[in-house]
């Protein structure tokens, strides 16, 4: 389902970071060859579990994860097309700019997101829940009301809890649902209230 005629006010949604912000899935791809994986390609990762795309086995998956959040790894990762410019305007327009990760820890991916964002601490806000089932607490406790995720079960979680889920189009999310979705940061642009 596409918004047309949404107008989101900047106060009221908040990202996931991981597909959606950070193209972390090109960064899991270089690194995965590492450990032997290559030939797969960006849209063959058709399930958000990445082992029935790669092959790879739990330890190999562990050790990429791991460089993953702690960022050591001798590749970059990158931003989504447009996702940088867009929450520059809307950081402009309320401050401070929700984050909210299923990852452990929020230091790394803080550090990556404010050099890219060129703002200060206090102009964004990163909670990092350890687990994806725990955004919808946080999301409900700052009053949020617009969520965009890549992860397609935690959409599902967060629509039951009330708040309004906005799917960012990925290979691994591409099976029947209700929510909005949409495939490019100009589409979330269209949505916002600036």
């Amino acid at each position: 389902m596409y918004a047309d005629g949404i107008k989101i006010d900047p106060s009221r949604i908040a990202f996931d970071i991981d597909g959606v912000v950070a193209d972390t899935m090109s960064l899991f791809l270089s690194i995965a060859g590492d450990f032997g994986v290559t030939g797969i390609r960006y849209e063959d990762i058709t399930e958000y579990d990445v082992r029935k795309s790669t092959g790879l086995d739990d330890d190999a998956l562990t050790q990429i994860i791991l460089r993953i959040l702690s960022g050591e790894h001798a590749f970059s990762l990158y931003p989504l097309p447009g996702a940088i410019h867009i929450l520059k305007r809307l950081n402009k327009r309320h401050r401070p700019t929700l984050f909210v990760t299923a990852r452990p820890d929020a230091e790394h991916i803080e550090e990556w997101l404010l050099a890219r964002l060129d703002v200060s601490p206090s102009d964004i806000e990163i909670v990092a829940t350890g687990s994806f089932s725990d955004k919808k607490d946080v999301l409900l406790e700052k009053g949020v009301s617009w969520f965009v995720d890549d992860r397609l079960e935690t959409c599902f979680v967060l629509a039951e809890a009330g708040v309004t889920p906005i799917v960012f189009n990925q290979p691994w999310n591409r099976k029947p649902h209700p929510f909005l979705e949409v495939s490019s940061w100009n589409e979330i642009e269209e949505m916002i209230n600036f």
